[in-house]
């Protein structure tokens, strides 16, 4: 297993030119997420087959001309498990790799599993164990080690092959364009913010507080966001989510009442002690009726329970129908989700123009004929569903 370390705009150049006319790239990368909001790219790993590519993104200040290789609709992007890979490269290169074939995804489509580690797909695969012990290293400090460049290497070097039978497998049942059309919706999803504003509705036990409450919530809840995004630090390490509940439902009006509560620490406190009696003031100054209103569950529809059940046997039927798993065309999860879209008021999707996940993509020829045709019949019983 060879492999260059790129950690010059010449070196860089001279490598993409290389692999500029491959048929599909093997790509991962490693990152450090601990205490900052976004995560800080520590690594790109890079294989076509022949030419493998570790590029210093800690060195390199502009990576444009890698960022062409990975917008080439030419080129094949396989990744494993992307998700993460998605967050540090849009956040760090503001660009997603396209067109992209998620590993995991494929293996899941194969009945493999549904969540199935890369060492344990490359072992199953290749017959190959793959050396995972240097997976908490600190990718940004320098200089990286032999074992750890070792490490990330094989990353992308038994990816590759996988890939191709992968591939080929995929094929033969008819569902290559469900991985691509998986991968796309999801890269759309990462790019996709939602407003600050909106920070308020994923929050634990936000239904349970009152009109103010929910007016002090929202906007601490903003501010938390804002600053996190400011200062490029996670977002509890701003202000904790039962800190700014319990600032939000017992509205302390001074600092003795915000150095009593218990689930603010003294140093937060002191630190964010004006700012937060300000938003609480705000709050207490907001006629009631113009606070948000009271933040919808899915369990205070009399019908949840029974929408939900017949959703599970639509997914059951359309399963048998095109000869896959239930788990493969939708989790309860996703479900769920999009029943909050057709019955809640407000609704964090609508926020950034994206539908649910089982009317996008390739999940939608699937259901939205059998859903219209279920939910949205005028004088049925579910007709407080939004159309299709």
């Amino acid at each position: 297993m060879n492999f260059e370390y790129i950690d010059t705009p010449e070196a860089l150049t001279d490598y993409c030119a290389r692999i500029a006319h491959a048929d599909a790239l093997a790509i991962d990368t490693e990152f450090v997420r601990t205490r900052t909001l976004v995560p800080q790219l520590g690594l790109i790993q890079v294989y076509d087959g022949e030419h493998l590519g570790l590029i210093d993104p800690v060195a390199l200040d502009d990576l444009s001309v890698f960022n062409e290789i990975l917008v080439n609709p030419s080129i094949i992007k396989v990744l494993h498990s992307c998700s993460e890979d998605l967050d540090a490269l849009w956040f760090n290169l503001k660009v997603t790799p396209t067109p992209l074939f998620d590993s995991q995804f494929a293996a899941n489509l194969l009945d493999m599993g549904q969540s199935l580690g890369y060492a344990n797909l490359v072992e199953h695969m290749l017959n190959v164990h793959v050396d995972k012990g240097e997976s908490r290293t600190d990718w940004i400090a320098r200089p990286l080690s032999a074992e750890q460049l070792k490490y990330a290497a094989a990353d992308v070097f038994y990816l590759l092959p996988v890939y191709r039978q992968l591939a080929e497998q995929v094929e033969k049942v008819g569902q290559t364009d469900w991985v691509f059309a998986e991968s796309a919706f999801l890269s759309s999803k990462k790019r996709a913010e939602i407003p600050s504003d909106l920070a308020y509705l994923s929050l634990k036990n936000n239904w349970k507080i009152g009109a103010q409450s929910r007016q002090a919530l929202k906007e601490i809840a903003s501010w938390r966001l804002q600053q996190a995004q400011k200062r490029d630090m996670a977002i509890n390490f701003v202000l904790r989510e039962q800190g700014m509940l319990e600032v939000a439902t017992k509205l302390p009006e001074n600092k003795v009442q915000l150095f009593q509560l218990e689930s603010i620490t003294p140093k937060e406190a002191r630190i964010h002690t004006d700012k937060l009696l300000e938003l609480v003031q705000n709050a207490l100054n907001t006629a009631p009726e113009d606070c948000p209103s009271k933040v919808q569950r899915l369990t205070d529809f009399n019908d949840y329970k029974k929408a939900l059940a017949v959703l599970k046997v639509v997914c059951e039927v359309l399963a048998e129908k095109h000869a896959t798993r239930v788990e493969v065309l939708a989790s309860k999860k996703q479900l769920n989700q999009w029943l909050k879209w057709c019955w809640f008021e407000i609704d964090e999707l609508d926020s950034v123009q994206l539908q649910p996940d089982i009317v996008s993509g390739w999940r939608r020829h699937i259901f939205a004929q059998e859903l219209t045709r279920l939910f949205n019949a005028k004088g049925g019983e579910f007709n407080a569903l939004r159309s299709l």
